[in-house]
């Protein structure tokens, strides 16, 4: 599938440039310095077009007219002239309800979006987080992350405001489920992504505050309660390294495997996506300590003793507890659910090829 991406370098741009083109589409990017020339040629190439560009902190209140309501119009009109078949997913807010310059300006470009009579999908995004967010500029929680972090003040008005929050890689799952027609969604109507979270000022510092007590203290992973937990935590370690390493995803058809955290210091934490009835792992080291926990899902986690050949097995649902891997005992991770299952797993010293001190073996012996 060939797909535009207009507000390509914003930060919900970023994510959904390298989610589609991780699920081997062709993406156009396009942001505010480039042409209407190479607009018009994305427009005619595209299958799809995502239009996330638009202005929430403006130097001028027109200028929420111009990047939200007017370039809303430009683009509808050249939809028209060259591209009239081509599926729109627009990004709105929810502050389109409300009565304010910003609000308004988005309010009309949805007015704009559905009398156009093209193929439209609009999607109200609620406060939206997640990692690459830019800290002291629109996003309260980039900021709090960033500043607890880096052991800034913080400052909170009202502890007690409760916000709604959407996680960037929700939305990111919901719009490639919407272009690879997984989902059937209504056209010309207002939508919005699920899962909503909601979460106090107050309570998200706290959050915050107990996370990076806990990646430095010797557990290294703190107790996960539900999911709006597990994805501000892994959040939070966005900001929290700094040590230049380069964060490496995998994902196959057993599931994915991210790394979160990299701190010579403190260890690497990763996260581990199985699907169901998937068993990962195989291997052993002789001295690196590692820690799982699994956070969401029902896994069995077995360990044999390379050398004697005594066995450990754990089975675990949800958060329920985490799971020591002894050095020289090779393990291997179940997912015996029915749902995909996340693990959160520290190793006390950051992946080296070079000193890796990880050897294949299998837990069960054959016979």
């Amino acid at each position: 599938m060939k797909v535009l991406v207009t507000g390509s370098k914003g930060f919900i741009g970023k994510h959904i440039v390298e989610r589609l083109k991780r699920a081997h589409h062709e993406v156009f990017e396009f942001d505010i310095n480039d042409s209407e020339t190479s607009l018009i040629e994305f427009i005619q190439e595209a299958d799809w077009i995502i239009h996330l560009a638009g202005v929430n902190r403006p130097l001028t209140v027109e200028e929420f007219y111009d990047g939200n309501t007017n370039f809303t119009k430009k683009l509808i009109d050249l939809v028209k002239r060259f591209n009239p078949s081509v599926k729109i997913i627009a990004n709105s807010s929810t502050q389109a309800a409300l009565d304010n310059d910003y609000g308004r300006s988005k309010k009309m470009a949805e007015d704009a979006l559905i009398a156009s009579g093209l193929s439209v999908y609009i999607y109200r995004f609620c406060n939206v987080f997640g990692r690459g967010c830019r800290p002291n500029y629109n996003s309260a929680t980039a900021t709090f992350c960033y500043n607890i972090a880096h052991d800034l003040d913080v400052y909170v008005r009202d502890p007690e405001y409760v916000v709604n929050y959407n996680y960037v890689e929700d939305i990111c799952e919901e719009l490639l489920n919407v272009v690879e027609n997984k989902v059937n969604r209504k056209l010309l109507v207002i939508l919005s992504v699920k899962p909503q979270y909601s979460c106090s000022l107050g309570k998200q510092v706290e959050l915050l505050k107990y996370f990076k007590k806990s990646v430095q203290s010797n557990e290294h992973l703190p107790t996960i309660h539900d999911e709006f937990e597990l994805k501000l935590f892994m959040t939070f370690l966005w900001y929290l390294s700094d040590e230049g390493s380069s964060f490496n995803y995998a994902e196959d058809e057993r599931g994915s495997f991210e790394e979160l955290y990299k701190s010579k210091e403190h260890g690497q934490i990763s996260l581990n996506v199985a699907y169901p009835g998937i068993t990962k792992g195989g291997h052993y080291h002789t001295y690196k300590k590692e820690i799982f926990y699994p956070v969401i899902g029902h896994c069995v986690i077995r360990q044999r003793n390379i050398h004697n050949n005594d066995m450990i097995e754990n089975d675990v649902k949800d958060n329920e507890s985490k799971i020591d891997i002894i050095p020289e005992y090779t393990h291997e991770i179940t997912n015996v659910g029915k749902e995909n299952s996340y693990t959160l797993m520290w190793i006390s010293e950051v992946y080296d090829p070079e000193t890796h001190d990880t050897y294949r073996a299998p837990v069960d012996l054959k016979e």
